[in-house]
């Protein structure tokens, strides 16, 4: 049971945790508050990114499952291949739920308001790729909303033009990696009939991927500029950036080890992001 609860959970495949993680951390940097000073919150914010990503994950393939078992990749995952029954895939979100919702006992009553506004994004998710070209959109936008949570926190006023830049970049992240990541599955994809922004520009991929990198560039740079940021830091985000996206134009987006290698390096990004903040 045990086995299954991790594997089901995808807590043996941590990286999605971290990107989400990453930007509840940012949200509380970006009010220039000491990270000594919230360590509590960081450590909060890390339990309700385990319990929250693998409700989300769960629920996401018991809602694919009739694709998943078409698609090489993910057709031996515990839902689709039927290693685990409704009973205890209803067991499993309710756990994770749980563990999830812990942050929420200690946050004031505006952030829990904020955090509640994500449920719906996150139950529409699993259908956006049966409706639209931009899931990966869609997920960029409810993935990221833990920067406005962890703002909130420390400075209520969630509509500053500092946080707004910031998320605005976190979803282009996003839509970056993903976009990537959707690849791995893409021939797949194509012949179920599903949609993504990986197949939407599969004839020009790299160009729609770094568009993509040089808006989050933008945006957190014109974020950090606002907050004060110190000229050495921004520098080294931007040599960051140079490097994931000279990183992307070496990698083959048809091959699936290279594609799951660069969506793994941008949670290492995400983490030396996290340390520039920190110090900055």
């Amino acid at each position: 049971m045990l086995k299954k609860f991790i594997t089901t959970s995808r807590y043996n495949k941590p990286h999605g945790i971290l990107l989400l993680y990453y930007p509840c951390i940012w949200g509380m940097l970006l009010t220039n508050t000491n990270i000594s000073d919230v360590v509590f919150l960081c450590i909060i914010f890390f339990v309700g990114a385990c319990g929250m990503r693998a409700a989300g994950c769960i629920w996401n393939d018991y809602n694919d499952r009739k694709f998943d078992k078409k698609v090489r990749r993910t057709r031996n995952r515990d839902i689709a291949s039927g290693k685990v029954k409704k009973k205890q895939i209803i067991f499993f979100i309710i756990i994770n739920l749980l563990l999830g919702s812990i942050p929420l006992f200690f946050f004031p009553k505006h952030s829990v308001l904020l955090s509640l506004c994500v449920i719906p994004l996150i139950l529409a998710y699993p259908f956006m790729k049966r409706v639209t070209w931009w899931p990966q959109l869609w997920l960029g936008i409810s993935y990221n909303w833990g920067i406005i949570i962890g703002f909130s926190i420390i400075n209520a006023d969630v509509f500053r033009i500092e946080m707004l830049l910031f998320y605005l970049g976190c979803v282009f992240w996003t839509l970056s990696y993903d976009t990537v990541y959707g690849f791995q599955d893409i021939i797949d994809d194509k012949k179920i009939g599903v949609k993504s922004t990986s197949i939407k520009f599969q004839n020009s991929p790299k160009r729609f991927i770094t568009l993509c990198y040089l808006l989050t560039c933008i945006l957190w740079l014109y974020s950090l500029i606002i907050i004060g940021t110190r000229i050495p830091f921004v520098f080294l985000i931007i040599i960051l950036f140079f490097i994931i996206i000279f990183k992307l134009l070496l990698i083959n987006l048809r091959n699936i080890r290279e594609c799951h290698n660069f969506f793994i390096s941008n949670s290492f990004f995400g983490f030396l992001i996290t340390i520039i903040l920190i110090y900055s």
